[in-house]
């Protein structure tokens, strides 16, 4: 017998399908877009799964009893207390599905419903031509410098620090979103991945969560740039910047300072882009920073 149990909001289901029998499966599965879990204060339930439910979402799972979860067939990392994380893709396609494998080796496949989400479109003119149409040699250095910064977030740490929550990393109006589709100069580019945050030149940047530093480079397209990983492939992305005050390799704890706002490279006045990625083995997601954080306490003081 396979017994499920929903608690969910706006219209959110949950499904639990067994592969093999098994005499117990119970989820709950609650929509909150800023949702963090741990571990005593959740329920009892075998899994527990919270979060941004949509397109871009990072969810929060918690087991109770031994288990090992597996998304598109790469194995998640759970860590002692039974906490685990799951990103979604801005263009994610219909409901997520986690396996499952008891300590009998029993296994249940658990259905999530993924609600839709649109994205806006931003223009933006002023930009310099090459920030729009790179030469040969620009493109072949954003070349090297894209696989450098995908090997700074593929690396995996056990840090888990995160599952506490995050804070904002910089103070200021919010001058673009995630997902939204790019327009540079009249013509179109690839959607924009992260948050912006208006600020002025050397205005402080903290880390919104502990972590080690990756990655710290000044690069083509996003200027000086900082990549900390926060553990279990989750990782933030610093771009922009004017001044990085802490170095690869180095760790951080959450609101410490790290960086100073900048103009560098594509732009068009001094801003943060703060991006937020997370990895499991070949999957490799860009997940929305803007769950993550409280509305309001990002104004400039």
């Amino acid at each position: 017998m396979v017994s499920s149990l929903a608690i969910a909001s706006q219209k959110n289901t949950a499904r639990v399908i067994p592969i093999m029998p098994m005499m117990f499966a119970c989820l709950t599965l609650i929509f909150a877009p800023i949702a963090f879990l741990k571990a005593e204060t959740m329920s009892q339930a075998p899994l527990t799964m919270v979060g941004d439910f949509r397109p871009g979402g990072l969810l929060f799972g918690h087991l109770t009893t031994e288990q090992t979860v597996y998304y598109r067939g790469e194995q998640v990392l759970v860590n002692p207390r039974g906490q685990f994380v799951i990103g979604l893709d801005r263009d994610h396609e219909g409901d997520l599905m986690l396996n499952i494998v008891q300590q009998d080796g029993s296994k249940v496949m658990h259905k999530f419903v993924i609600q839709p989400r649109e994205y806006r479109i931003q223009s933006i003119k002023g930009v310099a031509k090459k920030y729009v149409s790179p030469d040969p040699q620009q493109l072949a250095r954003t070349r090297s410098e894209s696989a450098r910064v995908r090997t700074a977030r593929q690396q995996l740490s056990f840090e888990d620090a995160f599952f506490d929550g995050f804070i904002w990393p910089a103070k200021g109006p919010i001058t673009g979103v995630y997902g939204s589709q790019r327009i540079f100069n009249g013509e179109p580019r690839r959607p924009h991945y992260g948050l912006d945050i208006a600020g002025p030149i050397g205005a402080e940047v903290i880390a919104p969560a502990a972590g080690i530093v990756r990655l710290a480079e000044d690069l083509f397209f996003s200027g000086m740039t900082m990549v900390i990983d926060h553990g279990h492939g989750l990782s933030s992305s610093f771009l922009h910047l004017s001044e990085m005050i802490v170095a690869a390799g180095e760790s951080v704890e959450q609101g410490q300072l790290i960086a100073r706002i900048g103009d560098t490279g594509r732009v068009t006045g001094p801003h943060l882009d703060w991006r937020m990625n997370w990895q499991l083995g070949a999957v490799s997601v860009r997940v929305d920073p803007q769950q993550l954080v409280k509305i309001g306490e990002n104004r400039a003081e």
